[in-house]
């Protein structure tokens, strides 16, 4: 009898997480399904991940497994049965009945159910047996093996985030509906800090609800930062604006600049004009090799709309001295 490397089958390590062998199997099943894949070998290839994940998957028959694995060689390929003191453990999945089971997926011969090997350790019998009677196992005489648990598919929303949830992080709740069941239901995420328009957000576990007890998939949110009159995006970087009073800007001075994190006191550097950038490093978003980019706030000069008569005369002398500078030039 031929051995089943169950993780070969997957794709991982004998050291692999739970985490990683559902992921395999995930991908996997997506890739072999019959109903996605019609290459006549897609749907042996699918009862065969099937058969290792329903191995893999369970903590008890992959420590059965293991062992039964570590002892092949010493059995002379399997011929004399499990080693001595190894018993294999069997699995209720219902009661009698011949219309449970994995029924739908049948191997190349047509007969239904997994591999002699896998009848061997977890079915009973030795080599090439099959369970009779109503036993606890597999559902009795002459049935099949019920639907093989199936990977829920991933799904992707999208979700609006203003500059300032960006820059900061956070979290949110949002409410999602499950694809296949229709059923609502609110998660709580959180939102990494510095995220950009176009990055995903995964949830695992998360999207469409798997068959016959098959892991669920996940759901992908993709971000998209709202547009905001205030701040305007460019890569890590973030533009606004500082508005500034005319004598500040002629003789230097301070101002306040309003940022995703708060409301900032900057120095104005004497004779600024409307145009000019300050650079406040690190108060942008996140960048994927480390650090942060940085916010530039550009100058505005403002003019207050209503002058008092003392700003007035002071503007009309100013008008005066800049007059005589241009007639002496």
């Amino acid at each position: 009898m031929e051995y089943k490397d169950y993780y070969a089958t997957l794709g991982v390590k004998k050291e692999a997480s739970q985490e990683d062998i559902q992921k395999a199997y995930r991908k996997m099943a997506r890739k072999y399904h019959p109903d996605v894949n019609k290459d006549p070998q897609a749907e042996v290839k699918f009862k065969e991940i099937g058969e290792a994940y329903e191995v893999l998957k369970d903590a008890d028959k992959r420590k059965k497994y293991d062992q039964f694995g570590s002892n092949w060689n010493r059995m002379g390929g399997g011929q004399g049965g499990p080693p001595p003191g190894w018993e294999g453990i069997h699995f209720d999945f219902g009661q009698g009945g011949g219309g449970g089971g994995f029924g739908d997926f049948r191997s190349a011969g047509g007969g239904a159910g997994f591999s002699d090997f896998f009848e061997m350790l977890f079915g009973g019998g030795g080599p090439g047996g099959r369970r009779r009677g109503g036993a606890a196992g597999f559902g009795g005489q002459g049935a099949g093996f019920g639907n093989i648990p199936q990977a829920g598919g991933d799904s992707e929303a999208t979700i609006t985030l203003s500059v300032e949830e960006a820059v900061r992080g956070g979290s949110r709740e949002i409410a999602i509906s499950d694809p296949n069941t229709g059923q609502r239901k609110t998660l709580t995420i959180k939102i990494p800090e510095g995220v950009r328009s176009g990055q995903r957000i995964r949830l695992a576990g998360q999207g469409s609800t798997g068959l016959g007890g098959g892991p669920a998939g996940d759901l992908f949110l993709k971000i998209e930062i709202a547009p905001d009159p205030r701040y305007r995006v460019e890569g890590s970087d973030i533009l606004t604006h500082v508005p500034v009073h005319p004598p500040v800007a002629a003789l230097g001075g301070e101002a306040d600049v309003e940022t995703p994190t708060g409301t900032l006191r900057v120095k104005i550097p004497a004779g600024s004009s409307s145009g000019r950038k300050i650079r406040l490093r690190g108060r942008g978003l996140s960048q994927s090799g480390g650090g942060k980019g940085d916010l530039l706030a550009e100058i505005r000069i403002v003019i207050p709309e209503n002058l008092s008569d003392r700003e007035r005369e002071l503007y009309r002398q100013l008008a005066e001295v800049a007059a005589e500078g241009e007639v002496e030039a």
